[in-house]
Parts: structure tokens; sequence; C-alpha cells
């Protein structure tokens, strides 16, 4: 992980600038910093979520209701929300910002992660989700802020995808 920028805490100040106010995740190492102070935020609220496909039903309803927030959650959790993807955000059209820490890049030890590693891409794009990828910490601010305008005024579905050079690649003894 890059030394040079708060990478979290940056997309910390972002969303917060941007006045979203759920912030939806599946547990992963790769967001614990972020999802620490997401919680810690007093204007943001930190949701804990089952399964990656619950946080595109629980975002769709928090922006008909009149609020914002992003979906954090790993590369694997991508198939995890493939159909919901496909009719939720496409059917209604609904902003949508996903940050995604990938797996199966530079470094994986785990050859389980490395098929959808590689396939997270091309499934976003087939079904419309525009996807930026950052691995250094200096690109992180201006792709954060690039996709927030994307989702929330062009009303767009998109992800930043957080490369494993950024959040360090998982060693395995």
């Amino acid at each position: 992980m890059s030394s040079e920028v708060d990478w979290p805490l940056a997309i910390q100040h972002a969303f917060v600038r941007a006045r979203l106010t759920q912030i939806a995740y599946v547990p992963d190492a790769g967001h614990k910093r972020l999802i620490e102070l997401c919680q810690s935020e007093p204007t943001l609220r930190a949701i804990a979520l089952t399964s990656e496909e619950e946080g595109i039903a629980l975002l769709a309803g928090a922006w008909l209701g009149g609020a914002r927030g992003a979906l954090l959650m790993q590369s694997s959790g991508v198939g995890n929300c493939v159909n919901a993807l496909a009719s939720i955000t496409r059917a209604c059209q609904f902003p949508l910002l996903m940050l995604v820490t990938m797996r199966g890049e530079w470094g994986e030890g785990n050859p389980w992660q490395v098929p959808m590693g590689r396939a997270v891409v091309p499934v976003l794009e087939a079904l419309g989700v525009h996807c930026a990828h950052v691995e250094h910490a200096d690109d992180v601010v201006p792709a954060t802020n690039a996709l927030l305008t994307m989702s929330f005024k062009a009303g767009c579905a998109s992800a930043l995808l957080l490369g494993q050079r950024l959040i360090g690649a998982k060693v395995f003894q």
C-alpha cells in the first residue's frame, strides 16, 4: 500500500463532500480502514451486508428515498450481484457507485481469486457499468471524484476498481 496519500481517508472525505449518507459493505480486508472511517463519521451510516446483491437493493431504496450511498465489495463479490446489476440498475436507471477491491491481479497467491479478478471489467462493462481502475494512491482522489460525478450527476452505474498494487496482495503462509 502506498504511503504517499491516505487513500481510505481521501475516499471517506469525498463521500462526505458528495453528501453520501449510506455506505453498504460486505466485510473485506482491503476496505477495512475505509469501513472503519465511515463508521466513525457521524454523517455516514455504514451498513454491513450478508451479500453484495443486497447492497444494490439497499442503495436503490436509499436513492428512491432521497439519499445517496456507495457499495464497498471485493472483486469476487461482483459475480454475486450480476442479476441485480442487469435488472435493477438498468431497468430503474438509478445512480450506483461501487468501490471494488481487486483480487486475482498483481501478486495474487490464491488461484481461486484469479478467474473472477480477470472477469470483473468485462462483466461490469457488459452490464453498462463504467469502470475506472486505480493502482496508485495519487490516482484515488481524482478517480473517486470523477465517478461520484458520473454516478450522481449523470445517473450512471460506475465502479472504482482498487487494484492490488494499491491495496497490497494478501500473503498466504
